[in-house]
């Protein structure tokens, strides 16, 4: 009866059904929520308004001090405070000013009580704004983004109410623009399906259509052309077809972000499916740990395949192709050795036109180990965009392979398998970067040569960014040398070094939206991958404060016999997301950079004279007297404090800790110094000269908040004025390592 009681309560403020019963799920909020509508009730009668009701619900559900709610349900039954900008700066008062009594007037001040916006206020600040941005409103019309324009009237009048700044903008919008056309009507694309209009549209309407693979330009048709496609549909239902075809000898790299992107979403944009297909032709440069890292990379991005295949799942057919290729008379057993066959105007191989019996007889006696290395491949009688002629389709090996063992000593190439895979998997829309554009010919002409069904493949440009290296083979000269610890270094640009880093990978994927897919080569500026890094994690890390160069302080006239506990919000934009704890003692440590005996104009931390707030403390300290060592080194620092609202408001607040743990904080900078240190142009000594000898800056002895005591590998968190770190795996239950992941703020000297 009193859940009913309640439920009937809740919904009469304002709240869905919905709502409601989570609200009495929490016994907390739901109390509190009671105890506020009660009070209001004294004053306002048995019948509160939606607009007060919701105002009383976000004091409940964001009110921590709980012996405030009297004091600030009073200011909402009286509406003297009556929009939620108000509720959260009286939120914000109470909880910086925790100690009694509080100054009415002061509070008052902080949040607009009594402030009056006109509707003339309003629409002069909408007027301003649109203004601001008539030229680009003309162009994008209702495309435009319009949260600006609100977001800058309220900028101008704090204390305005929300919905009537949004109805003066969309009177003044419609009043310039007009009516909405049809064009304003069409939704934007999203990120997966725009990246089509930002490629070479021809070829991108081409690949579209599935089924109708013959449209596409070079397309080879055959006599078996319509038939074949017809079965492709009646297998796949029509359905868009995908895949992700990695090699396993390396980690991916911020490139392979893109390819991943690119497949998983277009796939899912078009309702289909994108296969996950290790291309495992080569067994001297396989190991089971890339396949492990691939599949964890791909899951840690946020997809998961259709399913998982392999290229040595279709030897046995694959190698029944090549003797058809042989029979057929379009392949051939070749003696040249690899030099002979190297750059693109190479003499004709003297055994082109060899008998396909003897092929056939030979090609069999490859695959019985009866010759060596280098001695025998199976060559394609084709001549491909590039003007490599007759590219080789087998070579033999005798490396065992990490899924077939010794089954097999030939191997197929990358140029006779890839093709092949697409057509048995019926993949619809075969997506690689540029550089393979050269094969395209060859893909083609491979299916066809062998009356098989015949994907699209559809070329778009790579991915790099600057002061990167993303090669396999310089990677691993950079661990040899030293210069990096291994693959998952924090400096480098492969995925899990960027996941050890701390970037997120929803900031990855925003990343690669945002760079899109055209046909061009693109390189970024990695200050543009951290930007999206920022805007992730400031939602997602909560706070902490962190001293990396610590300053010891003592509070001679500390207000408390012991330590008191101070509420610090998880995220102070939204403290619906909670609060941590952490101590207050008389002695805490703040940055040494904080302090100036002798400070520079303009200066506005701690000083002779100039005092400074202690973030979330309600405190001010003031400097006293300064201990130093015999080499003339500031130690420490006495000060005395007194309540931030006792005294006139200091120039800054600093962060701080108290019984702090010690931890170790790594602050990294770019590997290399010039944009391309790949470039023999700009870095003529290599890039292993180009190497940034501060790259990485280790602080054995920083001091982190108790809240972070529990942090388990990978946890983000925002260190207070500091930046964004990670928790790296290095650390152990007697010490937490960090990896500083960005900056607060982007370094315009870095730009």
């Amino acid at each position: 009866m009193a859940a009913l009681d309640s439920l009937s309560l809740f919904t009469s403020l304002g709240l869905s059904e919905q709502k409601a019963r989570e609200t009495l799920k929490n016994s907390a909020l739901s109390a509190q929520l009671r105890e506020a509508a009660t009070q209001a009730q004294q004053t306002l009668g048995s019948t509160i308004d939606k607009a007060t009701g919701i105002l009383l619900y976000g004091l409940a559900s964001r009110l921590r001090d709980t012996r405030r709610l009297s004091f600030l349900v009073s200011y909402i039954a009286s509406k003297k405070i009556h929009t939620e900008p108000q509720l959260s700066a009286a939120l914000e008062y109470v909880r910086s000013h925790p100690l009694d009594p509080i100054d009415t007037v002061d509070f008052e001040r902080e949040c607009g009580v009594g402030v009056i916006v006109t509707p003339e206020q309003i629409e002069e600040a909408v007027e301003a704004a649109i203004n601001r941005h008539r030229p680009q409103l003309l162009v994008e019309r209702y495309h435009f983004n319009m949260g600006l324009l609100m977001g800058e009237a309220r900028a101008v009048l704090k204390w305005a109410d929300g919905k009537m700044i949004k109805n003066e903008v969309d009177m003044q919008v419609l009043h310039l623009l007009g009516p909405k056309l049809e064009a304003d009507l069409e939704k934007k694309f999203k990120v997966a399906k725009a990246r089509l209009e930002e490629t070479d549209r021809r070829t991108a309407k081409d690949v579209v259509e599935n089924g109708e693979n013959y449209k596409t330009p070079g397309y080879v048709v055959t006599p078996h052309t319509m038939n074949l496609l017809k079965q492709h549909l009646e297998i796949t239902g029509g359905q868009v077809r995908t895949r992700f075809p990695p090699e396993p000898n390396g980690i991916l790299h911020i490139g392979h972000a893109k390819a991943i992107n690119f497949n998983f979403g277009y796939a899912k944009a078009n309702n289909g499916i994108c296969f996950l297909r290790f291309d495992d032709t080569n067994p001297e440069k396989e190991e089971a740990k890339f396949f492990t890292a691939i599949c964890d990379m791909v899951a840690w991005l946020g997809y998961t395949p259709y399913k998982v295949t392999y290229a040595s799942d279709y030897f046995d057919q694959l190698y029944a192709w090549a003797v058809e290729l042989i029979r057929r008379g379009l392949a051939y057993v070749c003696h040249q050795r690899g030099e002979e066959l190297k750059g693109h105007n190479t003499l004709p191989s003297p055994w082109r036109d060899r008998p396909m019996e003897e092929s056939l007889l030979l090609f069999e006696a490859m695959r019985k180990g009866k010759f060596s290395e280098g001695e025998a491949t199976l060559r394609m009688k084709l001549v491909m965009e590039d003007g490599k002629m007759d590219p080789v389709a087998y070579r033999v090996k005798y490396t065992p392979h990490h899924r077939t063992g010794d089954k097999w000593c030939i191997y197929p190439t990358y140029d006779y398998t890839h093709c092949l895979c697409d057509s048995i998997e019926h993949i619809t829309h075969s997506l690689c970067t540029k550089e393979f554009q050269a094969r395209r010919s060859s893909y083609f002409w491979l299916c066809n040569a062998l009356d098989v069904y015949c994907p699209v493949q559809w070329e778009y440009g790579r991915l790099n960014l600057h002061y990167a290296v993303v090669s396999k083979r310089k990677i691993l000269q950079l661990v040899a040398t030293g210069a990096v610890r291994d693959w998952d270094d924090p400096r480098l640009f492969t995925l899990t070094a960027l996941r050890r880093r701390g970037f997120p990978p929803e900031a990855i994927n925003n990343f690669c939206a945002r760079v899109g897919v055209t046909v061009a080569q693109t390189t970024m500026e990695p200050h543009l991958l951290e930007a999206c890094v920022r805007d992730v994690l400031n939602d997602t890390a909560p706070r902490a404060m962190a001293v990396l160069e610590s300053l010891r302080v003592i509070i001679t006239n500390f207000p408390a016999a012991k330590s008191l506990d101070i509420q610090v919000p998880n995220f102070p934009a939204d403290e619906t997301k909670g609060f941590h704890q952490v101590p207050f003692a008389p002695i805490v440590f703040i940055e040494r950079t904080d302090f100036k005996e002798e400070p520079e104009p303009g200066f506005k931390r701690l000083a002779w004279g100039q005092p400074v707030g202690l973030r979330h403390t309600g405190y001010v300290i003031e400097l006293q007297h300064v201990v130093k060592g015999p080499s003339g080194c500031v130690e420490s620092l006495e000060v005395t404090c007194r309540r931030a609202d006792a005294g006139e408001k200091p120039k800054a607040f600093i962060h701080w800790v108290s019984q702090p743990l010690m931890c170790e904080v790594r602050l990294y900078e770019r590997l290399f110094q010039h944009k391309n240190p790949e470039d023999p142009t700009e870095v003529p000594g290599g890039f292993l000269s180009d190497l940034n000898l501060a790259s990485l800056h280790v602080v054995d002895a920083a001091l982190v908040d108790c809240s972070v005591a529990l942090a388990k590998p990978f946890d983000k968190f925002q260190f207070e004025r500091l930046g964004y770190f990670s928790v790296d795996p290095d650390s152990h239950q007697g010490k937490l390592v960090f990896n500083r992941t960005v900056t607060l703020k982007e370094d315009p000297g870095k730009v």
